[in-house]
């Protein structure tokens, strides 16, 4: 029953199933594919994850709020998801590092947020039927109308969602120094004679980056400049780098020829880490397909198998598309494997100094069993180096 002064919440998913709760921050209707996330921890890195651009997110802990927010975890400048459901929103939270409830954080970016649905059953239905397109409303009770508009989106397959992401200019990260998370560029067009050294200089291609990826390659010894998707080869080449790494994103990765063109030019000719989306775009530059999964894999506690060492490793994902390994036209090495379903999680092409892999070795929220990726990301760069005359 919704209590005074909550606004009645409906959410409608394209198979005709209804789902009612109440809003406990914002208010308006909200289109987009409904999926689920099974972690316990870490709502405000998925709320900032750019890779859950035209997602509904709904999560499977029940009791959500709890741990309020904080500035350090953030993964972007703001919210990127669609509409945000819980179970039960926890007010207020109770964390020495939270700085404002969750409440106020999506109604600062204008973003719904609804509870009191029974979340077990639209986990479950999600998991048997597949992540389906929906509307989530506040405004209207009427069911046809709302069942219109579902039907009337275009879900994401198709849909180029890295360009509403991506950065608008380049720009230097700099965590300890200048924050470089409102996209001013540090230096403009980047001359790389006005750089200061670093051991390395890594190029990020920014189809949605987390922040956790840039400050792992900080922390490492990397000097990271960030470049919007829409650069092409020669601008990425023309800073001489060490590495380029192409990060994660939302949406369809068969979706954006013009950043698997980017890449195609500049394969072979420096080495390069691809991280989910990025894992994608490197598998079609390879000559590869995507396909769409059935709910995609959401979450921090993904098994993936490592074939060379035998060992299993906890992974966080976010992630609705897969590469499809068999339809590779380079010589390649699948490296890692998704216990769940036997998906492609990492791929090695030894002749041209690349590998990807479709998880998130950030850990940001999740594990910290993949963070040996950038070492050998590290160790790549390393090698080229060396090769160099």
């Amino acid at each position: 029953m919704v209590g005074k002064g909550r606004k009645q919440a409906l959410l409608v998913l394209e198979d005709g199933s209804v789902y009612r709760g109440h809003a406990f921050a914002g208010k308006g209707e909200v289109l987009g594919e409904v999926v689920f996330n099974t972690g316990m921890t870490g709502y405000q890195e998925i709320l900032t994850d750019p890779s859950y651009k035209g997602q509904i997110v709904l999560m499977t802990c029940p009791l959500i709020g709890n741990t309020g927010i904080n500035p350090e975890d953030m993964e972007s400048a703001g919210i990127h998801l669609e509409g945000f459901i819980v179970r039960e929103y926890e007010d207020p939270p109770c964390n020495w590092r939270s700085r404002q409830d969750l409440k106020a954080f999506l109604e600062d970016h204008d973003k719904l947020g609804v509870e009191g649905i029974d979340t077990r059953a639209l986990t479950r239905r999600i998991r048997l039927s597949g992540a389906m397109r929906g509307v989530l409303s506040t405004e209207t009770e009427e069911i046809d109308r709302l069942m219109e508009r579902v039907r009337a989106y275009p879900g994401l397959v198709g849909r180029d969602l890295v360009k509403t992401v991506t950065c608008r200019e380049p720009y230097r990260w700099n965590e300890n120094g200048v924050r470089s998370w409102d996209l001013n560029p540090i230096v403009s067009g980047f001359k790389s004679q006005d750089l200061t050294p670093f051991k390395r200089r890594v190029v990020v291609l920014d189809c949605g980056v987390k922040f956790n990826i840039l400050r792992n390659l900080e922390q490492r010894g990397c000097e990271v400049l960030v470049l919007p998707a829409a650069s092409t080869g020669e601008d990425i080449l023309a800073l001489r780098p060490d590495g380029v790494l192409l990060s994660n994103g939302p949406g369809d990765p068969a979706a954006l020829p013009y950043i698997v063109e980017t890449v195609r030019t500049i394969l072979g000719k420096v080495p390069i880490f691809g991280i989910c989306l990025g894992h994608q775009i490197l598998g079609q530059a390879a000559g590869g397909r995507t396909a769409k999964l059935k709910f995609g894999h959401h979450g921090i506690n993904q098994p993936v198998k490592n074939r060379r060492s035998g060992r299993v490793e906890i992974t966080s994902q976010n992630h609705g598309f897969v590469v499809l390994p068999e339809t590779l036209t380079q010589e390649r090495e699948t490296i890692l494997d998704n216990l769940n379903d036997r998906t492609s999680e990492g791929i090695r092409y030894p002749a041209l100094s690349a590998f990807s892999v479709q998880h998130h070795p950030e850990a940001a929220p999740g594990p910290h069993d993949a963070g040996y990726l950038f070492d050998e990301f590290i160790d790549l760069m390393n090698e080229g180096k060396e090769r160099k005359p």
